[in-house]
């Protein structure tokens, strides 16, 4: 194995014990490591693969914890959102979208951790729009997770409801949008095969590592958790984009 897959199978692992304790954390990962190697679009292609098994395991192990009142709000506007993403992640630059989206991450981990979004909470009814608009970042850019984690933590959900949410949405996302990366990327899927089984095997082991620390994390310890992640993948994106 050479040192990179290594370190792809390091990421993978640490990346889907987080998106167990998160609802986020295997794209947001991933996607730049390997978009370091083979580009951002060849990238958002090849992880949206054990993405898609490690989040289909997660949600069926939590399948009866979802809201779903709150994901047929929330996880199919996701989902269309994911799709128009999607179809035009080729054709617009992503770099600025990006760095955006690492800005409204850092704001959203201060506001959380600052108690400020504890007063301003958001209503329910307004979950249709934060799920069209994180799947559609999640489309364009491969990072929804984060935006997604951001919008569903002022919902009032309780942790294991935000993560099975959150997770149930991620499965819909990735049935809309990976079909479209793989016609469009089919022969860069296939050259880099040993980049998807690494990363697959990483994530979901990590994903069943990470269920212990979702179980064992008190209602405040969660949030706090979930929200100084959020901030830290909005410092990674920022740093990303600024070579």
């Amino acid at each position: 194995m050479s040192f990179f897959l290594l370190v792809v199978l390091v990421v993978s692992l640490v990346a889907g014990a987080t998106a167990s304790v998160a609802g986020f954390g295997i794209g947001s990962l991933l996607t730049p490591l390997i978009a370091s190697q083979l580009g951002t679009p060849v990238a958002v292609a090849i992880v949206a693969i054990p993405h898609a098994v490690a989040t289909t395991i997660r949600a069926w192990r939590l399948r009866h914890e979802v809201d779903w009142p709150i994901f047929r709000r929330f996880g199919l506007w996701s989902a269309a959102g994911g799709l128009t993403g999607a179809l035009l992640f080729t054709r617009l630059g992503s770099m600025t979208l990006t760095r955006l989206l690492g800005a409204l991450l850092i704001l959203t981990a201060v506001s959380s951790l600052s108690g400020w979004s504890d007063r301003m909470p958001v209503p329910r009814w307004a979950a249709w729009i934060l799920g069209a608009l994180s799947g559609f970042f999640g489309g364009i850019v491969g990072n929804q997770g984060g935006l997604r984690a951001a919008a569903l933590l002022g919902l009032g959900l309780t942790s294991t409801a935000f993560v099975a949410t959150s997770t149930m949405t991620g499965v819909i996302v990735d049935v809309v949008r990976t079909p479209i990366y793989a016609a469009r990327q089919g022969e860069a899927i296939v050259s880099a095969w040993p980049f998807i089984a690494v990363a697959t095997v990483g994530a979901v082991a990590g994903t069943l590592i990470g269920e212990r620390a979702l179980f064992g994390l008190s209602p405040l310890q969660f949030r706090r958790a979930v929200a100084s992640l959020i901030g830290l993948l909005g410092m990674w994106l920022l740093l990303s984009t600024a070579r």
